[in-house]
């Protein structure tokens, strides 16, 4: 603002002292010097407004934003438990801070720059925006929710009023056109097509949610309505640079027939497109639909006949003087191959130690590549994960002792006690823990990864069950509980049937912890089989 009036002034001034000489000679020079003040009071006013118009939306953001995080911060976790939540906090820290600063450097404001200049380089990036857009979007897959749903905040046993608006849709619908992915493009652009039909504000219009549409569609195959939309476009902006070449490129795919039908015909075409119109793309992973299927609770293999052969008793350890006064309470999740489940493994306090210790040291979980043996991260595994020593607390000494007691398996030759936290659509695909690689450097001291005893450190609101493909198996997470299995046959052999995945996390923030128990050291605890597969 002083800025500005200095301009006025040095404006008048000159104004002024050209004319100085004959001012009083000349009523008609004067009068201009009337109009420009009039049209320098007009830029001032002009000015002013703009400044508080910024003011007033500096104003909305903060009172929006303060009221965000005042839900935020009274529970982080469970505000974040929410997908939802998740993705639209790194998309609001990426994109919409972005824009909030570039609206206060209009007019330079050091303290607010300075402070978040400061927090910048801690921000999520455009990789991390793209990553939360592709875990609902995996969401979306795996449970089977059309965009609407998530946009309304309709998931399995929830309904909230987190919903994401029309840009949010575009932005995701626009993560997954840049990568390739018109399946889900064309998913959720429909969605944010569907709220600008409803009326909804958006800064992205709706001719340009049209153009994107219509390409994603035509890349699904579906050439008729791909006409549909690209007529309605060219009824919305005639002159959209796209649009007529696109038209005509379309039509002289279709046959003639196709190319005859009226517009009025086409444009009345108004199926909803949805999870299920087009065919989902396959990839990588072979049992796919068994394993989301399993996710969702469906396919599951336990017949009541086989339910009633599980059983639940106390476990002792074989009388383990440390479990002779609290035995361990055992229940059977599946017969063959063998799961148990343990009761009260962990305390609510030992829980909550454990997740403080790892939290400082929580980074992206990786996997073995089973060509060079090399860890690296993987789209298949989206999780954080840290490492503890039974050095590092008491607590940790503690449960490794416990898992040994309750396994009867020593675990001196055992990986360390890996904890896990996964986030907004967190999750591990169908993996085996046993190494198949014949030659592997990591098995030479302490042998191939015997069996898997997983804790249980939250409960899981909706998603996140462990699942075994092949025999159709789902466990469901359960605080304080921990599920134990062998990953291989007592001859050595893998068992291949223990091929397993964690689902994806829907609403919910999963903590996990686990102990790869190896084959060293076990020769008497558990004697070697002779015949394979047993």
């Amino acid at each position: 603002m002083r800025k500005l009036l200095s301009v006025v002034v040095w404006t008048l001034l000159c104004c002024s002292l050209s004319i100085q000489e004959d001012i009083f000679t000349s009523i008609s020079q004067m009068t201009d010097l009337i109009h420009t003040e009039k049209e320098l009071v007009q830029s001032l006013k002009e000015y002013i407004q703009a400044e508080e118009s910024k003011l007033a939306a500096v104003k909305s953001w903060a009172n929006k934003l303060d009221s965000l995080t005042r839900v935020s911060s009274s529970d982080p976790e469970g505000f974040l438990a929410h997908p939802v939540n998740a993705y639209k906090l790194m998309k609001r820290l990426h994109t919409e801070w972005s824009q909030l600063e570039s609206l206060v450097l209009q007019d330079p404001s050091e303290g607010f720059i300075s402070n978040i200049s400061t927090h910048r380089p801690f921000f999520p990036d455009q990789e991390d925006e793209k990553g939360a857009a592709k875990a609902l979007m995996r969401l979306q897959d795996t449970y089977q929710l059309d965009s609407e749903s998530f946009s309304r905040g309709k998931l399995p046993g929830l309904h909230s009023n987190v919903l994401l608006t029309t840009d949010d849709c575009f932005d995701m619908g626009k993560t997954a056109y840049n990568d390739g992915d018109y399946y889900h493009s064309v998913l959720w652009m429909q969605q944010a097509l569907r709220q600008l039909d409803m009326g909804e504000d958006s800064v992205a219009s709706k001719a340009t949610v049209l153009d994107y549409l219509s390409y994603s569609v035509y890349q699904m195959g579906d050439l008729p309505r791909a006409i549909e939309l690209t007529l309605r476009l060219v009824a919305l902006d005639s002159g959209h640079q796209r649009a007529g070449a696109n038209l005509r490129y379309f039509e002289r795919l279709l046959s003639k027939q196709l190319t005859e039908v009226k517009q009025s015909e086409l444009t009345s075409f108004e199926e909803p497109i949805q999870i299920g119109t087009y065919a989902r793309p396959k990839d990588h992973l072979p049992e796919r639909e068994v394993y989301e299927a399993l996710c969702r609770g469906e396919g599951v293999q336990m017949t009541e006949k086989r339910r009633s052969g599980l059983f639940c008793r106390y476990h002792d350890g074989n009388r383990n003087p440390r479990l002779l006064l609290r035995p361990m309470m055992e229940e059977d999740e599946w017969d063959s191959p063998r799961i148990v489940r343990y009761l009260n493994a962990l305390s609510h306090d030992e829980i909550e130690t454990i997740k403080q210790l790892a939290k400082p040291n929580l980074a992206r979980a990786t996997v073995r590549d089973p060509k060079t043996g090399v860890l690296t991260t993987a789209n298949y595994r989206v999780s954080k994960s840290a490492w503890l020593e039974g050095e590092d607390d008491p607590v940790v000494a503690r449960v490794n002792q416990r898992i040994e007691d309750i396994t009867g398996l020593t675990v001196k030759t055992a990986e360390l006690l890996q904890v896990a936290n996964y986030g907004v659509g967190g999750q591990y695909e169908p993996h085996f823990d046993f190494s198949r690689r014949t030659f592997d450097s990591n098995l030479l001291v302490d042998g191939n990864r015997l069996a898997t005893y997983l804790n249980y450190m939250s409960d899981v609101e909706a998603g996140g069950a462990t699942v075994f493909p092949d025999f159709g198996a789902a466990i469901r997470p359960k605080k304080g509980t921990a599920v134990f299995w062998y990953n291989l046959f007592s001859s050595g052999e893998g068992d291949y049937r223990t091929r397993h995945a964690a689902c994806p996390v829907l609403v919910g923030n999963k903590w996990v912890s686990n102990k790869w128990i190896h084959e060293r050291g076990q020769e008497f605890r558990r004697p070697c089989g002779l015949t394979p597969g047993n």
